[in-house]
């Protein structure tokens, strides 16, 4: 088992960066390498919805079940089935004033067989591409609508 947490200070409204990293259907758009979201169950979203995420790199396709709300703050989700890295992912956003809060993901995999002898790389790749994910989403959601870009690439 492994963890990693990141951490970053978001120049915009909690509730607001709340509801786009609540939803999976945006992760596209500011997680490198995801190619689609899609929701496999009915609305409305909350615990228990699932949802299907195609990974650019050899079309992985994982699917994730909600495993807690605290609504406005912090989601969880865990891969379902035969994940390549079985993980639950927690996101928390804390208000720091009416226009700034910090978001924070802790992500929880455990890696089965020999791939176990692979967990510190792999704890280290994991947590640089969540890196690049958070400054992605930062400038995302900190910059002017007529200023976002779909072709950011990090």
């Amino acid at each position: 088992m492994f963890t990693v947490s990141v951490s970053t200070e978001i120049e915009v409204a909690a509730g607001s960066t709340y509801d786009y990293i609540s939803d999976p259907t945006n992760n596209s758009e500011w997680q490198f390498g995801i190619e689609s979201t899609e929701w496999t169950s009915p609305p409305p979203f909350g615990v228990g919805s699932t949802y299907r995420q195609t990974m650019e790199y050899k079309g992985q396709v994982t699917d994730y079940a909600v495993v807690a709300i605290d609504a406005g703050r912090t989601i969880s989700v865990q891969s379902q089935h035969d994940a390549a890295i079985p993980t639950t992912v927690t996101r928390t956003v804390l208000m720091l004033n009416d226009e700034k809060c910090r978001v924070r993901v802790d992500l929880q995999g455990g890696l089965r067989g020999l791939r176990r002898l692979t967990k510190p790389l792999v704890t280290r790749m994991i947590r640089r591409s969540i890196e690049s994910d958070y400054r992605r989403l930062k400038r995302m959601l900190e910059a002017d609508p007529g200023e976002q870009s779909e072709s950011d690439s990090g």
